[in-house]
């Protein structure tokens, strides 16, 4: 009977690509240690099996691309082959080749001849030591047109199957078994109820139902500790490692680089951190999104980055971490950093922004802008990238659909940061249940920053609204029956409580009635025709069977902005005075700018020291209002400097700070500053009269 080798592809599937995996962690391992000879006969072993497991299976173009990289490892491990960037570059070719090979089998495909001049590469790095990244590889005009770079698919694929431990199933099996049994004992209860009512009815006694109520409390908590521990589990046999996303797009990568003329290494750290498997299919299409702009806008063409110092190839590193409760994921890049005026041009031009707010935005206002839809830098709209499609898919996916941050860091020259925050699983969050103008309203917990019992005298008045101190910064404080449109309840004379949310570097204090629970909860979407709603993140159903809408912390910052932004009036004059103000948080400096500019400065703001020195030197202030406590550079040490500069000799400097220690306001009056003021006194009135003041 001839054997049926269909039967034995998906087994094939999933082994070679664990021998693919520990190939390539042992070819990062040599990048360490050259010398290490048991990892180099580890991953000589892994492709000696999926040579002979493809060619038992007749197989034959993996069996040869197969054997072609176990030749190059063969060398290796003899001695005749000496460890090289090169050799690494042509070996992870190798596994690429045979891991898009392995997708076409998985997917049912043909396969078809094995890359002929990769073969070659790989025999002629056994015999002679040569530099081979060249080969197979589209020159710089490709991209012109004179040449054709060979397509990419730009997906990620994930696997339709689970591998699941036999101990994790025997553990979820026992668990059904429990819960089956309190269930028994729960239907036992409905019978004791029934029997006690005739009781009652009949004797007038409540002693029984004294006893019920005891034994249905304790079967409830059972109950319930077991349907906690069983959605533990079964969730936890959903959990899936990162490498079904890192590994794929690590290949992705290079074969990208390889299309555009670039010479791309990549990096994977974390990869066996495990993220919920629905959380793991909703990763491709940003992680891809952000690929794209590394390799196309992030990392230079190899002659710019020579005229740097840099090395000829790029390197782009992803990388996984467990934070808690959350999992970030970086991609980060050396490339030459995000070209901030460049955005700052395009906004303008594109009319997002007038050319007033963009001279007067901070780098992260300026790093932002690239989530606006349709906001792209490229020249040009290419497949790869300049649609306007890209960022704002990452932040629609990531932020609203999957609870999680973004955060960006970026140095000129250097390269460039995406920090991907997201919770373990979406099934089941923590969620913070408040009562406000009457109702029930969720937040999760992953932007709720603090929870505040504050007695009304702590409150402050800036720019027309109430404020709080927490942690030296302002916080603006806005009543959340107002921002929702509610009736507002009696006001609590006593104390005041605060739900402070915090998205990425910005907070807001929300004045809620009553803080009622905080508990994990199964959260369920929208349905269809409610999902333009952007205040609304989802839905949580209570033990009352009432449904209650979870809000979406960064909807309600923006609505709160617009709607502050709305009230207030500019005023004209006569005589433009301008401002710089410098403090690393942003709801300082947007409070500070509001109270000034409600009379009449034109203020340009700065996120910390060193950037509000670069705009000093480059501008031309009438005055300058500085934070104390920032990085790069503290608010003395800016303050010292700008009485170096001749234009800064005898502006006025006014420290706006929380520290109220005599020896800071001495150090203050030493390097320079005009005035000193300490964040929990603050008075609107007064910082205006202050500079009015010293400005003369």
């Amino acid at each position: 009977m001839a054997l049926d080798i269909k039967r034995f592809i998906a087994r094939f599937v999933d082994e070679a690509r664990e021998h693919l995996h520990q190939i390539e962690e042992g070819l990062s391992a040599l990048d360490e240690r050259s010398d290490d000879r048991e990892t180099i006969n580890a991953i000589f072993r892994s492709a000696h099996t999926v040579k002979g497991s493809s060619r038992m299976l007749k197989l034959m173009p993996i069996a040869e691309t197969a054997h072609k990289v176990e030749d190059v490892l063969g060398a290796l491990r003899d001695g005749s082959l000496v460890w090289s960037a090169d050799i690494r570059r042509l070996l992870q070719r190798g596994v690429d080749a045979i891991g898009a090979q392995i997708d076409v089998t998985a997917e049912g495909g043909q396969l078809g001849p094995p890359d002929r001049a990769l073969c070659e590469a790989l025999e002629a790095a056994v015999g002679t030591q040569v530099t081979v990244a060249s080969h197979a590889q589209p020159s710089p005009d490709s991209r012109s047109g004179t040449a054709t770079a060979p397509e990419v698919d730009f997906r990620l694929k994930s696997a339709e199957t689970v591998r699941v431990q036999l101990t994790k199933l025997d553990e979820l099996i026992g668990l059904m078994g429990e819960v089956v049994s309190t269930h028994a004992r729960l239907r036992q209860r409905l019978g004791d109820i029934r029997r006690i009512e005739r009781e009652t009815a009949t004797k007038g006694d409540g002693a029984g139902i004294s006893g019920f109520a005891r034994d249905l409390r304790d079967d409830v908590y059972t109950q319930e500790r077991l349907m906690e521990e069983l959605h533990a589990k079964a969730l936890v046999m959903r959990m899936l490692p990162l490498a079904m996303v890192l590994e794929p797009a690590a290949r992705l990568i290079r074969d990208l680089g390889r299309s555009l003329g670039k010479d791309v290494d990549c990096v994977v750290a974390g990869a066996d951190i495990e993220l919920d498997r629905q959380l793991i299919d909703r990763l491709s299409d940003p992680v891809v999104h952000l690929l794209r702009n590394a390799v196309d806008h992030g990392i230079e063409d190899a002659a710019i980055r020579e005229a740097a110092g840099k090395a000829k190839h790029g390197t782009i590193r992803l990388g996984a971490r467990q934070d808690g409760g959350w999992v970030v994921i970086e991609v980060s890049d050396d490339g030459g950093g995000l070209p901030l005026p460049e955005i700052r041009d395009k906004a303008v031009r594109k009319g997002l922004i007038s050319a007033e707010q963009a001279s007067a935005m901070s780098d992260t206002e300026v790093i932002d802008l690239i989530f606006a839809p349709g906001f792209s830098t490229s020249a040009i709209i290419t497949e790869v990238s300049g649609r306007g499609v890209g960022m704002d898919v990452v932040k629609r996916t990531i932020v609203d659909d999957m609870q999680g941050v973004i955060a960006v860091e970026t140095v000129p020259g250097k390269g460039t940061t995406f920090a991907l925050r997201l919770p373990l699983s979406l099934a089941v969050m923590r969620v913070l249940l408040v009562s406000c103008g009457g109702q029930c309203f969720g937040f999760t917990g992953q932007y709720v920053a603090q929870l505040l019992e504050l007695p009304p005298d702590q409150f402050l008045t800036v720019a027309e609204r109430n404020a709080v101190v927490i942690d030296s910064e302002f916080v603006p404080v806005v009543p959340l029956a107002s921002l929702l449109g509610l009736p507002a309840q009696a006001a609590r004379k006593e104390a005041v409580l605060l739900v402070v949310v915090r998205v990425r570097n910005e907070k807001l204090a929300l004045r809620i009635d009553e803080l009622l629970d905080e508990r994990d909860m199964v959260i369920k979407p929208l349905p269809e025709h409610l999902r333009h709603l952007p205040l609304v993140a989802g839905m949580v159903m209570t033990g009352r069977s009432a449904l209650v809408s979870v809000l979406h912390a960064p909807a309600l910052l923006e609505l709160a902005r617009r709607t502050h932004g709305g009230l207030r009036e500019e005023t004209a004059s006569a005589e433009v005075v301008r401002v710089l103000v410098v403090d690393d948080s942003l709801n300082t400096r947007e409070i500070v700018k509001d109270v000034l500019e409600a009379h009449g400065y034109v203020v340009t703001l700065a996120e910390d020291g060193l950037d509000g020195l670069q705009k000093a030197r480059s501008g031309d202030f009438d005055a300058v209002l500085t934070d104390v406590e920032m990085p790069n550079m503290d608010g003395f040490s800016l303050t010292s400097a700008l009485r170096q500069e001749e234009r800064y000799r005898d502006k006025p400097i006014i420290i706006v700070t929380s520290r109220e220690k005599e020896e800071d306001k001495r150090r203050g009056i030493q390097v320079g500053a005009d005035a000193y003021i300490v964040k929990g006194d603050f008075d609107q009135s007064n910082l205006v009269d202050t500079l009015r003041s010293l400005l003369g």
